[in-house]
């Protein structure tokens, strides 16, 4: 995490860096167009580019952490091995951390199958892959 902070510090000094270069260029030319106003210009657009780009993975660096963190918080939840003797809030009997994954990837193949095509192929294709996922020995996915 450190990294990501110091990667992300360090684009936005330069950020600044350049940002001043250009108003002393512009200031020492007066009103005239120069090389100089120019290069300051080039860096300028050059650093707020890697500013933009420090900035995006410091973002996903986040969301990875969020999920990762909802991800624990879920399958604590889900499997009662959260806090020894306090009863799980949903009210709902504990599962196994295997069936809990076994539901993720399933979710997981639904939304990758939405995001890459349209919702009719998608759920064709869900419908043929709806039981690949899941273990019969499991009664709540047994039709009623």
């Amino acid at each position: 995490m450190d990294n990501v902070v110091d990667s992300l510090n360090n684009a936005y000094q330069d950020f600044i860096a350049s940002a001043s270069a250009v108003l002393e260029a512009k200031e020492s030319a007066g009103a005239q167009k120069t090389t100089a106003t120019d290069v300051a210009l080039e860096n300028f657009k050059q650093k707020w580019e890697l500013f933009r780009v420090a900035c995006d993975q410091a973002e996903e660096f986040v969301e990875s952490l969020k999920q990762r963190i909802g991800s624990e918080c879920l399958v604590d939840e889900a499997t009662g091995a959260g806090k020894p003797g306090q009863a799980t809030m949903t009210g709902l009997p504990p599962i196994s951390a295997v069936r809990l994954e076994q539901m993720s990837k399933a979710v997981r193949w639904l939304v990758i199958e939405l995001q890459n095509g349209s919702g009719a192929t998608a759920a064709n294709s869900s419908q043929s892959h709806a039981s690949a996922p899941f273990d019969a020995r499991f009664s709540e996915d047994s039709a009623p």
